[in-house]
């Protein structure tokens, strides 16, 4: 039974469609635009990010996080991606499957960021309901959480347009901006996935 599996490890397909979006994980060839992005957006993503580390844009720490990521990928941990623009191949942000708990729990952490110039125009909320039913489908996972700050309405607003629920408050949960931070909880379940945009 798909609930009681330990691992389930799974190749991603090479690129997850969407409506005018489409995501894959992050390449060493995305680098530049991955750092011209992050380097246009760090004020914007400073308020709702951990305190970015020193070299957090370079070259060295790029190549890092893509073997890093590939990794955990292949043991079933984690699963990030890059989000692009149909048609354009823009590099538009960036989106992670965190977290994964197999066993009894069959759960993912979701996490998410948007460089400032494409922000508010509907392509993370088209994002998360591709990864959301991919996660479901392919990942044969039950549930997907997220957390937000209260005062984030942009991301409370994604999460309730893709059919999340709010279900609490979790005191100090995160360390963002190097300061520890109450977060509202969000779930969506597997019965949910229609409510996805």
């Amino acid at each position: 039974m798909a609930l009681f599996r330990l691992s389930r490890a799974v190749e991603p397909e090479p690129r997850l469609r969407g409506d005018g979006v489409y995501l894959r994980p992050a390449a060493v060839m995305d680098f530049s635009a991955w750092s011209l992005l992050r380097e246009a957006s760090r004020s914007f993503l400073t308020p709702w990010e951990p305190t970015w580390a020193d070299d957090e844009l370079s070259r060295a720490s790029y190549r890092r996080r893509v073997r890093r990521q590939a990794e955990e990928m292949a043991r079933d941990e984690s699963y990030a991606f890059l989000i692009f623009e149909t048609g354009s191949d823009r590099l538009l942000g960036g989106l992670t499957l965190g977290g994964i708990r197999r066993g009894v729990s069959q759960t993912a952490t979701l996490g998410y960021w948007m460089g400032a110039a494409h922000a508010g125009k509907g392509h993370m909320s088209r994002a998360v309901g591709v990864v959301g039913r991919w996660s479901f489908q392919s990942l044969r996972l039950h549930r997907l959480e997220a957390a937000c700050l209260p005062e984030n309405i942009a991301s409370r607003t994604l999460l309730e347009r893709n059919g999340f629920t709010r279900e609490g408050l979790a005191r100090s949960y995160l360390k963002i901006n190097g300061a520890w931070r109450d977060h509202l909880l969000y779930g969506l379940i597997e019965t949910e996935v229609g409510r996805l945009v």
